[in-house]
C-alpha cells in the first residue's frame, strides 16, 4: 500500500465513524470548503451541490437529517471500504432512521470520495431513490416498497 492510499483509507474510516457517531461537525471537517456532492437520481436531494455550506446546510441538515426522527437516526450502521487508490476511496454503507412521516429510511449508499490534500473534494453518491421519495419526501410509488427476495449484501 502506498502512503497516500493508506491515508485515504484512514480518512474514509474516520468519515464512516463520524457518521456512526452522529458527529456531523467532525464529518464536515473532513471536506474541503469547495467540496462538490454529486447525488444520483431525480429527487429533491439529487444533483450537484457545491460548497460545504450548501452541502451540509440545505442538503444534509434540512433535506435528509431534518426529515428523520433524531431518536432513531444512525448512519453508518455497517460500512465497508470496497477499494481505494491515491486519489479515491469507494465505500458502501447502510444507515438512516425513521422518517418523520412514519416510513423507515434504512438506506444503502455507495460513495466514491475524491480526496485531495487530506480532504474530500468530491463525493459521488448512489442510493435507492424510491426510498428517498417514500421516507424523506412522502412521495410513495403507486404500489409501495417491495422487499427483494435476494437482498443486497456486502
Amino acid at each position: 500500500m502506498t502512503d497516500k492510499r493508506t491515508a485515504n483509507i484512514a480518512l474514509a474510516e474516520i468519515y464512516y465513524q463520524a457518521l456512526a457517531d452522529g458527529d456531523f461537525d467532525a464529518l464536515a471537517a473532513l471536506h474541503a470548503e469547495d467540496v462538490v456532492f454529486n447525488l444520483v437520481g431525480q429527487t429533491p436531494v439529487s444533483g450537484r451541490w457545491e460548497g460545504k455550506a450548501e452541502c451540509f446546510g440545505p442538503l444534509v441538515a434540512d433535506m435528509v437529517v431534518g426529515k428523520l426522527d433524531p431518536a432513531t437516526l444512525q448512519f453508518s450502521r455497517k460500512w465497508k471500504i470496497m477499494c481505494a487508490d491515491e486519489e479515491r476511496v469507494v465505500g458502501i454503507m447502510i444507515g438512516g432512521g425513521m422518517g418523520n412521516n412514519g416510513h423507515e429510511y434504512l438506506q444503502t449508499y455507495c460513495q466514491i470520495m475524491t480526496i485531495t490534500d487530506g480532504l474530500i473534494t468530491q463525493l459521488h453518491e448512489f442510493f435507492d431513490t424510491a426510498l428517498v421519495e417514500l421516507a424523506l419526501n412522502d412521495n410513495p410509488t403507486a404500489k409501495g416498497p417491495t422487499q427483494p427476495q435476494r437482498p443486497f449484501a456486502f
